[in-house]
Protein backbone atom coordinates (compact mmCIF):
# COMPACT_ATOMS: atom_id res chain seq x y z
CA UNK A 1 0.00 0.00 0.00
CA UNK A 2 2.89 2.33 0.80
CA UNK A 3 4.59 1.64 -2.69
CA UNK A 4 0.92 2.69 -4.15
CA UNK A 5 1.03 6.03 -2.28
CA UNK A 6 4.33 6.91 -3.09
CA UNK A 7 4.02 6.36 -6.72
CA UNK A 8 0.82 8.46 -6.61
CA UNK A 9 2.36 11.31 -5.06
CA UNK A 10 5.61 10.90 -7.26
CA UNK A 11 3.73 11.32 -10.25
CA UNK A 12 1.34 14.10 -9.16
CA UNK A 13 4.62 16.08 -8.04
CA UNK A 14 6.76 15.25 -11.15
CA UNK A 15 3.49 16.65 -13.46
CA UNK A 16 3.72 19.63 -11.86
CA UNK A 17 7.96 20.19 -12.21
CA UNK A 18 6.47 19.89 -15.70
CA UNK A 19 4.45 21.89 -15.75
CA UNK A 20 6.35 25.14 -16.19
CA UNK A 21 7.76 23.34 -19.42
CA UNK A 22 4.26 24.14 -21.25
CA UNK A 23 5.21 27.39 -21.39
CA UNK A 24 8.11 26.88 -23.25
CA UNK A 25 6.36 24.80 -25.66
CA UNK A 26 3.59 27.00 -26.18
CA UNK A 27 6.25 29.62 -27.20
CA UNK A 28 7.70 27.48 -29.47
CA UNK A 29 4.87 27.16 -30.85
CA UNK A 30 3.69 30.43 -30.89
CA UNK A 31 7.37 30.95 -32.73
CA UNK A 32 6.99 28.62 -35.38
CA UNK A 33 9.61 26.25 -34.17
CA UNK A 34 7.51 22.98 -34.90
CA UNK A 35 10.34 21.11 -34.83
CA UNK A 36 12.05 21.84 -31.89
CA UNK A 37 8.79 21.66 -29.98
CA UNK A 38 8.33 18.10 -31.17
CA UNK A 39 11.94 16.99 -30.15
CA UNK A 40 11.09 18.62 -26.98
CA UNK A 41 7.62 16.50 -26.59
CA UNK A 42 9.32 13.60 -27.29
CA UNK A 43 12.36 13.86 -24.82
CA UNK A 44 10.08 15.18 -22.13
CA UNK A 45 6.92 12.25 -22.41
CA UNK A 46 9.91 9.88 -23.25
CA UNK A 47 11.67 11.09 -19.63
CA UNK A 48 8.05 10.76 -18.48
CA UNK A 49 7.31 7.13 -19.42
CA UNK A 50 10.33 5.91 -18.24
CA UNK A 51 10.43 7.18 -14.42
CA UNK A 52 6.88 6.64 -14.26
CA UNK A 53 7.51 2.80 -15.06
CA UNK A 54 10.95 3.01 -12.51
CA UNK A 55 9.31 4.34 -10.28
CA UNK A 56 7.08 1.02 -9.39
CA UNK A 57 10.50 -1.32 -9.85
CA UNK A 58 9.09 -2.73 -12.96
CA UNK A 59 11.34 -3.91 -15.55
CA UNK A 60 10.26 -3.50 -19.40
CA UNK A 61 11.59 -6.27 -21.96
CA UNK A 62 11.46 -4.76 -25.46
CA UNK A 63 11.97 -6.58 -28.58
CA UNK A 64 11.60 -5.90 -32.53
CA UNK A 65 12.11 -2.25 -32.61
CA UNK A 66 14.14 -2.86 -35.61
CA UNK A 67 10.82 -3.58 -36.77
CA UNK A 68 9.13 0.19 -36.83
CA UNK A 69 9.77 1.54 -40.33
CA UNK A 70 10.90 5.13 -41.19
CA UNK A 71 7.77 7.99 -41.26
CA UNK A 72 4.28 7.75 -39.53
CA UNK A 73 2.71 4.62 -38.39
CA UNK A 74 0.09 3.25 -36.71
CA UNK A 75 1.21 1.32 -33.69
CA UNK A 76 -1.72 -0.75 -32.29
CA UNK A 77 -1.42 -2.61 -29.56
CA UNK A 78 -3.50 -4.78 -26.78
CA UNK A 79 -4.64 -2.78 -23.57
CA UNK A 80 -4.14 -4.74 -20.30
CA UNK A 81 -3.92 -1.60 -17.93
CA UNK A 82 -2.76 1.68 -16.91
CA UNK A 83 0.61 1.61 -17.48
CA UNK A 84 0.58 1.03 -20.57
CA UNK A 85 0.66 4.06 -21.69
CA UNK A 86 3.86 5.24 -19.83
CA UNK A 87 5.12 1.92 -20.79
CA UNK A 88 5.10 2.49 -24.61
CA UNK A 89 6.05 6.35 -24.36
CA UNK A 90 9.27 5.02 -22.75
CA UNK A 91 10.01 2.33 -25.24
CA UNK A 92 9.24 3.83 -28.26
CA UNK A 93 11.92 5.66 -29.84
CA UNK A 94 10.27 8.19 -31.70
CA UNK A 95 7.37 10.67 -31.18
CA UNK A 96 4.00 8.93 -30.68
CA UNK A 97 0.00 10.33 -30.28
CA UNK A 98 -2.60 8.10 -28.77
CA UNK A 99 -5.84 7.66 -29.35
CA UNK A 100 -7.56 7.97 -25.55
CA UNK A 101 -10.75 8.01 -23.86
CA UNK A 102 -12.15 11.53 -23.26
CA UNK A 103 -11.38 10.94 -19.50
CA UNK A 104 -8.07 11.05 -19.66
CA UNK A 105 -8.23 14.13 -21.32
CA UNK A 106 -10.09 15.74 -18.07
CA UNK A 107 -7.31 15.05 -15.75
CA UNK A 108 -5.31 18.15 -14.87
CA UNK A 109 -1.53 19.00 -16.29
CA UNK A 110 -1.97 15.17 -17.97
CA UNK A 111 -4.87 16.24 -20.13
CA UNK A 112 -3.14 19.58 -21.34
CA UNK A 113 0.18 17.47 -22.02
CA UNK A 114 -1.53 14.93 -24.11
CA UNK A 115 -2.99 17.40 -26.20
CA UNK A 116 0.21 19.20 -26.84
CA UNK A 117 1.36 15.51 -27.94
CA UNK A 118 -1.34 16.08 -30.78
CA UNK A 119 -3.25 12.80 -28.59
CA UNK A 120 -7.14 12.51 -29.56
CA UNK A 121 -9.65 11.81 -27.44
CA UNK A 122 -12.94 9.45 -27.94
CA UNK A 123 -16.05 9.89 -26.47
CA UNK A 124 -17.11 5.60 -26.51
CA UNK A 125 -20.31 7.64 -25.50
CA UNK A 126 -20.80 9.81 -28.67
CA UNK A 127 -21.11 7.85 -32.32
CA UNK A 128 -20.10 11.28 -33.95
CA UNK A 129 -17.36 12.18 -31.68
CA UNK A 130 -15.87 8.76 -32.65
CA UNK A 131 -15.97 9.58 -36.21
CA UNK A 132 -14.75 12.87 -36.07
CA UNK A 133 -11.75 11.89 -33.78
CA UNK A 134 -10.89 9.03 -36.10
CA UNK A 135 -11.13 11.73 -38.84
CA UNK A 136 -8.51 13.73 -36.75
CA UNK A 137 -6.22 10.47 -36.39
CA UNK A 138 -6.48 10.16 -40.65
CA UNK A 139 -5.53 13.81 -40.71
CA UNK A 140 -2.49 13.90 -38.26
CA UNK A 141 -1.24 10.35 -39.89
CA UNK A 142 -1.22 12.06 -43.24
CA UNK A 143 0.53 15.11 -41.65
CA UNK A 144 3.69 12.44 -40.18
CA UNK A 145 2.92 12.10 -37.08
CA UNK A 146 2.36 8.63 -35.45
CA UNK A 147 0.00 6.97 -33.23
CA UNK A 148 -1.11 4.23 -30.93
CA UNK A 149 -4.48 3.06 -30.87
CA UNK A 150 -5.57 0.30 -28.60
CA UNK A 151 -8.69 -1.20 -30.46
CA UNK A 152 -10.45 -3.37 -27.48
CA UNK A 153 -11.42 0.09 -26.29
CA UNK A 154 -10.36 -0.08 -22.49
CA UNK A 155 -8.50 -2.77 -20.36
CA UNK A 156 -8.71 -6.16 -20.28
CA UNK A 157 -7.03 -5.87 -16.53
CA UNK A 158 -5.54 -9.58 -18.01
CA UNK A 159 -3.36 -11.66 -19.78
CA UNK A 160 -6.78 -11.96 -22.09
CA UNK A 161 -7.86 -10.13 -25.11
CA UNK A 162 -11.07 -8.33 -25.33
CA UNK A 163 -12.33 -7.81 -29.12
CA UNK A 164 -11.71 -5.41 -31.86
CA UNK A 165 -13.76 -2.55 -31.66
CA UNK A 166 -14.87 -2.15 -35.71
CA UNK A 167 -13.53 0.42 -38.06
CA UNK A 168 -10.48 1.06 -35.02
CA UNK A 169 -7.66 0.52 -38.49
CA UNK A 170 -9.52 3.56 -40.66
CA UNK A 171 -7.31 5.32 -39.65
CA UNK A 172 -4.43 3.63 -41.20
CA UNK A 173 -5.83 2.21 -44.26
CA UNK A 174 -7.34 5.48 -45.29
CA UNK A 175 -3.62 7.48 -44.32
CA UNK A 176 -2.20 4.74 -46.19
CA UNK A 177 0.47 4.35 -43.74
CA UNK A 178 1.85 1.26 -42.41
CA UNK A 179 0.79 -0.82 -39.18
CA UNK A 180 2.74 -2.27 -36.19
CA UNK A 181 1.26 -4.71 -34.30
CA UNK A 182 2.65 -4.61 -30.58
CA UNK A 183 1.83 -6.70 -27.79
CA UNK A 184 2.16 -5.73 -24.03
CA UNK A 185 2.13 -8.83 -22.15
CA UNK A 186 2.22 -8.39 -18.21
CA UNK A 187 1.09 -4.78 -17.34
CA UNK A 188 -1.82 -5.29 -15.41
CA UNK A 189 0.90 -7.12 -12.94
CA UNK A 190 1.86 -3.81 -12.22
CA UNK A 191 -1.69 -2.21 -10.52
CA UNK A 192 -5.31 -4.21 -12.04
CA UNK A 193 -4.07 -7.51 -10.51
CA UNK A 194 -3.12 -6.39 -7.18
CA UNK A 195 -6.38 -4.56 -6.35
CA UNK A 196 -4.72 -1.58 -7.94
CA UNK A 197 -2.47 -1.18 -5.48
CA UNK A 198 1.08 -1.61 -7.41
CA UNK A 199 3.95 -3.60 -7.58
CA UNK A 200 7.05 -4.53 -8.83
CA UNK A 201 6.43 -6.37 -12.22
CA UNK A 202 8.15 -7.68 -15.66
CA UNK A 203 6.44 -6.56 -18.91
CA UNK A 204 7.21 -8.20 -22.27
CA UNK A 205 6.72 -5.83 -25.15
CA UNK A 206 7.13 -7.37 -28.72
CA UNK A 207 7.30 -4.85 -31.56
CA UNK A 208 5.86 -7.01 -34.72
CA UNK A 209 6.49 -6.14 -38.53
CA UNK A 210 5.00 -3.79 -40.17
CA UNK A 211 1.91 -4.37 -42.35
CA UNK A 212 1.52 -2.08 -44.99
CA UNK A 213 -1.57 -0.67 -45.97
CA UNK A 214 -1.29 1.08 -49.82
CA UNK A 215 -1.90 -1.66 -52.04
CA UNK A 216 -4.17 -3.84 -49.90
CA UNK A 217 -7.27 -5.33 -51.69
CA UNK A 218 -10.84 -4.69 -50.27
CA UNK A 219 -11.15 -8.32 -48.73
CA UNK A 220 -7.56 -8.01 -47.13
CA UNK A 221 -8.59 -5.19 -45.42
CA UNK A 222 -11.62 -6.64 -44.17
CA UNK A 223 -9.31 -9.44 -42.57
CA UNK A 224 -7.15 -6.77 -41.15
CA UNK A 225 -8.54 -6.74 -38.04
CA UNK A 226 -8.52 -10.60 -37.19
CA UNK A 227 -5.41 -10.30 -38.49
CA UNK A 228 -3.71 -8.00 -36.28
CA UNK A 229 -5.84 -9.53 -33.66
CA UNK A 230 -4.25 -12.85 -34.19
CA UNK A 231 -0.76 -11.59 -33.96
CA UNK A 232 -0.94 -9.62 -31.11
CA UNK A 233 -2.45 -12.45 -29.07
CA UNK A 234 0.44 -14.90 -30.80
CA UNK A 235 2.90 -12.71 -28.75
CA UNK A 236 0.77 -13.59 -25.28
CA UNK A 237 1.93 -16.18 -22.76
Amino acid sequence: MFKTIYVGIYIVLYMLVLFPKLWKINNLEKEGKIEEMNHLLHKIASKWGKATVNITGSEILVSGLENIPEGPVLFVGNHQGYFDIPILYSSIPKPISFVAKIELGNIPVFGAWMRKQRCIFIDRENPRQSLKAIQEGIKSLKGGHSMVIFPEGTRSKSSQMNEFKKGSLKMATKAKVPIVPITIDGSYKILEENKNRIKASQVKLTISKPIYTENLSKEEENELSEKIYKIIQSNLN
